[in-house]
């Protein structure tokens, strides 16, 4: 038996692998797509507080009017078919009667997009679309390489799985609290500034998702794959220094993720983090834990034994 056939998943496994990739590498693309529109669409609602002759004044605020009924068309399908994974994700937990990582997703997203749908009805009040497209677009660009992280890993230990339990445990509390915190915290802006309370609520529930705890333990294990890949070895035995190394990065991921969040959440809660800023900050922890476990791809040697050559 080749030893390369253990790292290679049956072939209708590996059509529903390719699958997956595919639809959210076009949700993916569309999202960023979308995202970059609404960002030039939102530029002139920058303007809006500088001084300025009424004439041009009045001519801004026109134009801001426009750039939000775009904004609200082009965000549609960003809500519909981009976030669909979400939506389906947030239904089958509350289903379980679990809080998964889909709900404060959803909940964020429904939260800033709402009330911007109603502000631009209205023409009044402020609109959160280009915050909307951001968190969707970076969130599926997380998801993305934890899809990739996921679907590389190809053998587990007992203490990759419990591993993977902790980082289970740890985003699923993670959640429960920044939940409970978000709502709290929205609260007391309700009471004390009305104008504000939406947006800080926005910045926490965007900062709830727990993407990078997600993403820790997964790339670390595609991470020891690659490196077993790379200096031509078929298995590790559980104990290697390819393990030990992995595990220590893994370890690494799921701290600096939680320090990450404990550091940058109370800013938010205290209104100087916007909703758009605050999905920039989960993008930036995803793609930490993943520059972390690039490392482990392309360190040094590791232990186990070498491929067999394959058969002519």
């Amino acid at each position: 038996m080749n030893p390369r056939s253990l790292l290679t998943p049956p072939p209708d496994m590996t059509d529903a692998m390719r699958s997956a990739r595919r639809h959210m590498l076009a949700r993916t693309g569309l999202a960023w797509l979308i995202m970059m529109q609404v960002m030039m669409l939102a530029f002139p609602g920058y303007l809006r507080h500088g001084a300025r002759a009424a004439d041009a004044q009045q001519a801004l605020e026109q134009a801001i009017v426009l750039m939000n009924w775009l904004s609200l068309i082009l965000c549609v399908p960003l809500v519909l078919y981009c976030a669909w994974p979400v939506w389906q994700g947030a239904w089958r937990s509350l289903n379980r009667g679990k809080v998964g990582m889909d709900v404060p997703v959803a909940l964020g997203i429904l939260a800033a997009f709402i009330p911007s749908v109603i502000a631009t009805w209205r023409d009044q009040g402020e609109v959160y679309f280009d915050s909307v497209s951001m968190f969707v677009a970076f969130l599926l660009s997380a998801r993305f390489l934890e899809l990739c992280a996921r679907q590389a890993v190809a053998e587990r230990h007992a203490a990759d799985a419990a591993l993977l339990r902790l980082s289970d445990r740890l985003a699923f509390w993670f959640v429960c609290i920044q939940i409970l915190l978000a709502g709290l915290v929205g609260a007391y802006w309700w009471q004390t500034q009305p104008e504000q309370a939406l947006a800080v609520t926005v910045a926490l529930l965007v900062m709830s998702c727990p993407c990078a705890l997600s993403m820790s333990v997964p790339a670390a294990l595609a991470a020891r794959r690659a490196a077993l890949l790379r200096d031509g070895l078929s298995h590790s035995d559980g104990d290697s220094s390819a393990d030990l190394a992995m595990r220590r990065v893994a370890k690494q991921n799921l701290a600096g993720s939680l320090v990450w969040h404990v550091l940058v959440t109370p800013l938010a809660a205290f209104g100087w983090v916007q909703p758009w800023l605050a999905a920039i900050t989960m993008l930036v922890s995803s793609l930490a834990v993943a520059a972390n476990a690039w490392r482990l791809a392309q360190g040094g040697q590791v232990d186990a034994a070498p491929l067999a050559a394959d058969p002519a």
